[in-house]
């Protein structure tokens, strides 16, 4: 099961604190939600033993690259960007150079010979070993890729960035094998995080002045702790003061009950956003994958979703091009988005992962050529019914959650400010606005990632 992935995102602390003998590190993250939450356990368990946080790789003394295994291409980008750092040797010949996360487990093996300059290699679930290796020196790199089954880093308070919305790891690995996903084998067996100490990290955050919440989890909705299953933490994280929005993702399709479903409708603060990973159109792709779900099933889910949330903006991931997908197997995926009509999807082609079942006992014998020009079709589907269900919203009054000027100024030049809706949809408006507020904005246009418009006086 994966996460949509996110673009690269440098740490950015909200405080640091002096290192031994003045050491200083900085972290650099690639991939999925859940890394950026690690980063920021491993920046507060580095603080915590005495190091300093930098935010310029120059300055570093330590340089961690927290890293994503999920597709090929993100693997090739760390080794590059390894490659490149290792320059800075020129004149800091004693940095160390260290890489964490799902890529360490995958390649812990081979590393070694890819970018023999690395010092360091830790999995997942070794970060609270990390200040103990630091210490160590070695001629050869210092690995620790083990697996724990007991490790949720409970009790550790995440360094988070400031802003608007805090990443809440509850539960941490998969059980669900799908053929094509490396994520088992690279973050281990589901173990989720004690309720009472979610709702303790949620206080934390709350206090912070943080009004939202994501709860993370490979499988988010399998959540199960001391009788609490995810049903309950939603209605429980949800009566914390000073949350305003609670969101959630990955969730599983099959495990998502009717339970959560109403939690969803009734608590106030959960969001009506939901990223509901489908990957495939087509029963004999979806059982070749080993999802646990038909078609029909799916959609069943989605029916149940929009009954009870009539404004839920929904989302998911679709893979191209995954062994022995046909003609007719695509054709019922583009069939299936038109009928579901996603607000937004993460679509990739297929790219094998070493020590998957795919890997060891289907043959990837689509075409990469057929893989890409399926891949740009529902691209361009996609676009389309993500612009038309934007257009709807034109005339309309959002609540946005404001995170900050925009990056893009007006064409004017004149600077304008961003958020997000309930719904997820980023919105973008010229009046001046704080970050953490809440505003109204009415809609004047839109595109298909984007609303624009205007803040409103609440009692306009």
């Amino acid at each position: 099961m994966n996460l949509p992935l996110l673009e690269t995102t440098e740490y950015q602390p909200v405080a640091t604190r002096p290192g031994p003998a003045g050491r200083r590190v900085y972290i650099e993250t690639y991939g999925c939600q859940m890394n950026v939450a690690d980063s920021e356990l491993v920046a507060s368990i580095l603080a915590d033993a005495g190091f300093q946080i930098t935010e310029r790789a120059e300055q570093a003394d330590i340089i961690l690259l927290n890293t994503c295994a999920v597709r090929e291409h993100a693997e090739e980008r760390v080794i590059g960007r390894v490659s490149q750092l290792n320059g800075l040797r020129s004149h800091r010949p004693n940095l160390t150079l260290g890489i964490l996360g799902c890529m360490a487990q995958h390649l812990s093996k081979t590393l070694p010979d890819r970018a023999p300059f690395v010092d360091l290699v830790m999995g997942p679930d070794s970060y609270r070993r990390l200040p103990q290796l630091l210490a160590q020196s070695s001629d050869d790199a210092l690995l620790d890729v083990r697996l724990d089954r007991s490790e949720n880093y409970s009790g550790v308070h995440p360094q988070r960035t400031t802003g608007t919305n805090a990443w809440v790891t509850i539960i941490r690995g998969c059980d669900k094998f799908c053929t094509f996903c490396i994520v088992p084998f690279v973050r281990g067996r589901e173990r989720s995080v004690p309720a009472g100490e979610i709702v303790r990290q949620v206080q934390y955050i709350a206090a912070e002045g943080f009004k939202e919440i994501t709860l993370l989890g490979q499988t988010v909705n399998s959540y199960r702790a001391d009788n609490v299953d995810f049903a309950d933490l939603l209605r429980q994280v949800s009566q914390v003061e000073g949350i305003e929005r609670v969101r959630f993702t990955s969730p599983y399709p099959v495990d998502f009950t009717d339970r959560v479903i109403d939690a969803m409708a009734e608590v106030g603060p959960v969001c009506p956003s939901l990223h509901l990973p489908v990957q495939s159109g087509s029963d004999e792709q979806l059982a070749r994958m080993r999802r646990g779900y038909t078609v029909d099933q799916y959609r069943q889910l989605v029916h149940k979703l929009r009954t009870a949330l009539p404004d839920l903006a929904l989302t998911t991931d679709i893979i191209t091009g995954f062994c022995g997908e046909t003609d007719a197997d695509f054709r019922q995926t583009c069939d299936l988005m038109e009928e579901i009509r996603y607000d937004s999807a993460f679509m990739f082609k297929y790219s094998e992962r070493e020590g998957t079942y795919a890997h060891k006992k289907l043959p990837d014998d689509v075409p990469e050529a057929v893989k890409g020009e399926r891949l740009q079709h529902i691209i361009a589907l996609q676009e389309d019914i993500s612009r038309q269900i934007n257009q709807q919203q034109v005339g309309r009054t959002v609540e946005v959650l404001v995170e900050g000027p925009s990056k893009r100024p007006a064409p004017d030049g004149q600077p304008r400010y961003y958020g997000r809706t309930p719904q997820g949809k980023t919105t973008i408006f010229p009046q001046l606005a704080a970050s953490n507020e809440l505003v109204s904005v009415r809609i004047a246009r839109t595109t298909s990632h984007t609303l624009f418009g205007d803040r409103i006086d609440e009692a306009a």
